[in-house]
């Protein structure tokens, strides 16, 4: 790479002493370098005129092919210039769950046909291999929940969430104090995308010698929401789920017996797109997003407290 550069200065002065200036060699090392290009060329490029060096046919020929390589190297090299989300033109593939596309696709639609309308965003169900997908480049992010990840992938928290018990207004586990024994005699509802009909509150229960019955499982979250709202099932869904529809579907959440672990969702993405100003600029979009549902989830509960005291003093 140090030849083509001397090289293309070579080719522009034809004078090694001036091109020794562009390059910043002396016009000895100058010299020696256009002696290893001759050899490695087999031709002499530049050859005495009278007082003046000429170039060779071959090296005529070689004066627009090596400009053009170096330019788009240089190109290539040059520092990113200053990300402009407004004008920016990409599209990014994001695989993640039923689950977090409720909870974070409007806010983030919101900030994009915003501040970027020319981004797209493709939402994908979670697909086996997910590790290996990012390193292929087969999608740009993925967001689920995850114990660990490979060491080539960087992960980013994102929100923390929890399993609450949802039922509709007027249900008959409403009438009475809930108890561990009376919770898991109800007919219960489960979000199973792989169709099992247990899960970590089954596993629960059974710390606790108890058993219930998992009448229905469903691979989505909505599916399961409405059902309920029609039902005396039980369902027990991620809070972040079950807040927005809570008034829309006429739900109400039960005081859980049983005390559920907390689970948080997380971004991840191959290493080599940590640097990329854009992927980054739509992480941060996405960790944004996360912001105003946690600022609206947080507005909504005071309401529904607001509402509750206003209706204890009536």
């Amino acid at each position: 790479m140090n030849l083509i550069v001397v090289l293309r200065a070579l080719l522009r002065t034809r004078n090694v002493t001036q091109a020794g200036r562009q390059v910043g060699l002396s016009p000895s090392a100058t010299s020696h370098a256009l002696g290893r290009l001759r050899s490695l060329l087999d031709d002499p490029l530049l050859v005495r005129s009278g007082r003046q060096l000429v170039l060779t046919p071959r090296a005529l020929a070689l004066g627009d092919p090596v400009t053009q390589a170096l330019e788009a190297l240089e190109s290539a090299l040059v520092p990113q210039s200053k990300l402009e989300p407004l004008v920016l033109e990409r599209s990014f593939r994001v695989e993640t769950t039923d689950h977090v596309q409720f909870v974070l696709l409007r806010a983030l639609d919101a900030l994009l046909r915003k501040e970027s309308p020319r981004v797209n965003v493709y939402l994908q169900s979670l697909q086996p291999q997910t590790f290996t997908r990012l390193r292929e480049g087969a999608i740009d992010l993925a967001v689920s929940v995850y114990d660990e990840v490979d060491p080539d992938l960087d992960r980013e928290a994102l929100f923390e969430d929890r399993l609450v018990a949802v039922v509709r207004r007027g249900h008959p586990a409403l009438r009475k104090r809930m108890t561990l024994a009376r919770f898991a005699g109800f007919d219960h509802l489960l979000v199973a995308p792989n169709g099992s009909p247990s899960g970590l509150v089954d596993r629960l229960l059974a710390e606790h010698g108890l058993r219930r019955r998992v009448a229905r499982t469903s691979s989505t979250f909505l599916d399961i929401a409405f059902l309920v709202a029609e039902t005396d099932y039980v369902v027990s869904l991620p809070e972040t789920v079950a807040r927005p529809l809570l008034d829309r579907l006429r739900l109400v959440t039960l005081a859980m017996p049983l005390p559920l672990p907390a689970f948080t969702h997380s971004m991840i993405w191959h290493r080599r797109h940590t640097s990329d100003a854009a992927h980054a600029w739509f992480r941060g979009q996405i960790a944004k997003a996360v912001g105003r549902v946690k600022r609206g989830g947080r507005e909504k509960r005071r309401r529904h407290k607001n509402d509750k005291r206003d209706a204890a003093a009536m």
